[in-house]
């Protein structure tokens, strides 16, 4: 019962730390803006927000699910979970990096080029949804898709050490903390989504930009606390 009270704390902590990375919210308001421009309505942006946040839970839930029968059906999960390991605490490192001087030097930031292809591709979206209305909420889905493979830089080390620890043990025993954890990784898009809708999408921008140094902070600490941890249990 302790293993399992540990393994939920870690598991709600870490997806924590991962659902205000900065990267994640700053591509989400740019996009519901985006939406609120292009579907003209507030539903219709509900809407979309909705479908892009559910796309998202499912690429990340795939991605993992992926991860962990991998690295066990290949017989490496120790290590991959020192790999894990190592790049949390890096990771971590590089985030503390940014809360005293964000931005400068190395930082964790979505793939090269991935800004300009998403403000490419919401633009053919907004000229689809002149012609096809429906079918451009399908192009939404598939940018979420895309969102989340060139953001993985920026957010994907909290949750590849999850997926490290998970490997280590019994596949049936780990999803449903693989459920938890990208359930609460979408848990702000929710929050966003709604403060936009009643129009609240500037003062989203304006909390982010004043506090993502802060967030920088948090997410640097429990990656270091989690990456020493899986050390520790290793020794």
């Amino acid at each position: 019962m302790e293993a399992e009270t540990l393994t939920l704390g870690i598991i709600v902590g870490a997806a924590l730390a991962d659902s205000i990375n900065p990267c994640v919210f700053g591509v989400l308001i740019f996009l519901i803006a985006f939406m609120t421009k292009v579907f003209k309505t507030r539903n219709r942006m509900l809407l979309g927000g909705l479908f892009y946040t559910a796309v998202v839970y499912l690429t990340y839930l795939v991605l993992g699910l992926g991860v962990i029968k991998l690295t066990v059906g290949l017989g490496v999960s120790t290590g991959v979970y020192w790999v894990a390991a190592i790049i949390a605490i890096l990771a971590g490192l590089f985030e503390l990096k940014d809360f005293f001087a964000y931005g400068k030097g190395f930082t964790l930031q979505m793939l090269p080029g991935g800004a300009s292809r998403i403000k490419m591709y919401t633009q053919k979206i907004e000229t689809l949804y002149e012609k096809h209305p429906r079918l451009s909420f399908l192009f939404v889905g598939l940018l979420g898709i895309f969102v989340v493979l060139v953001e993985l830089p920026c957010t994907g080390a909290p949750y590849f050490a999850v997926l490290a620890l998970l490997a280590e043990g019994n596949f049936a025993s780990g999803l449903p903390y693989l459920l938890l954890y990208n359930f609460i990784f979408i848990i702000p898009l929710f929050f966003i989504i709604g403060i936009s809708y009643f129009g609240g999408g500037d003062k989203v921008g304006e909390w982010r930009n004043k506090h993502k140094g802060g967030m920088r902070l948090g997410i640097g600490i429990v990656l270091i606390a989690l990456g020493v941890y899986m050390i520790v249990t290793l020794l």
